[in-house]
């Protein structure tokens, strides 16, 4: 008798078993992540410094490594330093040269990749500028190439940056909400480069704490000759004053953000 229920009992655990088995094995929700690098307008249409250069860009070469796009909850706070801490994100495979001055004033921010993610709600990113093993920005994280000019003086610049920098950032702050990815669809991610933090920008009060934090360009200007500057770091260190040396270098932890949204930066 029980040889009879047996067979009846067995047939149904290894159905019971095949549906759980293809749940689980079941492909959960995806769409894809664009991940994208903005200098915003300053970069692709010029501006004027604080002390009143008129700055265009030719190139702006980053390097970008390790950047990861991530869920949290709660968000992560950019103003606690912590880790982000998440149980789904994504990555971007390899290293990554782009540059920023790439197209005309109305171009988009540039793409850096795409990968398949999940679906959700990424409201945070990090990522790191590492030094260039080849090309054009080859031994550094950064480099900055374009002419600046005022009273009738005209200088050709490129700023060699070789210190790498790791950046932690929230969510996107701007007109429009980034990072959503729905089944099938395609989301933003932006990682943005705010270059008025270096050398200021004239259009806002010179008292403003961004323009008390940039340098400008006058004292590039100073240490340019016969109407090139081309340096590096260890060079600016040397002849830039102390004192602008130093806000240079905090600058630049300062270079990276979310749209308006901040960023925690460490040097590595």
């Amino acid at each position: 008798m029980r040889k009879h229920l047996l067979i009846p009992i067995i047939t149904i655990i290894s159905v019971f078993s095949i549906v759980l088995i293809g749940c689980s094995g079941a492909p959960e929700d995806t769409g894809n992540i664009k991940f994208t690098a903005n200098g915003e307008d300053f970069v692709r249409q010029g501006f004027l410094s604080k002390d009143g250069w008129r700055i265009d860009f030719d190139h702006i070469y980053v390097v970008l490594a390790d950047v990861t796009a991530y869920q949290t909850d709660p968000p992560y706070d950019a103003h606690s330093g912590s880790d982000i801490k998440s149980a789904v994100k994504v990555g971007l495979d390899g290293v990554n040269t782009v540059d920023l001055a790439e197209g005309n004033a109305d171009a988009p921010p540039i793409l850096v990749g795409n990968s398949t993610a999940a679906a959700g709600h990424y409201n945070a990113i990090s990522w790191k500028m590492v030094k260039a093993s080849s090309g054009a920005a080859s031994g550094c994280s950064l480099v900055i190439i374009g002419n600046a000019a005022k009273d009738g003086k005209s200088i050709d610049f490129t700023i060699k940056i070789d210190r790498e920098y790791a950046y932690s950032c929230g969510e996107f702050v701007g007109e429009s909400r980034k990072g959503v990815v729905q089944k099938g669809g395609t989301a933003d991610v932006e990682m943005t480069f705010h270059f008025d933090h270096i050398f200021g920008d004239s259009e806002i009060p010179l008292d403003d704490d961004l323009n008390l934090g940039a340098v400008g360009f006058d004292p590039f200007a100073v240490i340019a000759q016969n109407g090139v500057l081309d340096i590096d770091m260890t060079e600016l260190k040397s002849k830039l004053s102390a004192e602008d040396y130093k806000i240079l270098s905090e600058t630049l932890t300062t270079l990276g953000h979310v749209g308006e949204g901040h960023c925690h930066c460490n040097g590595l």
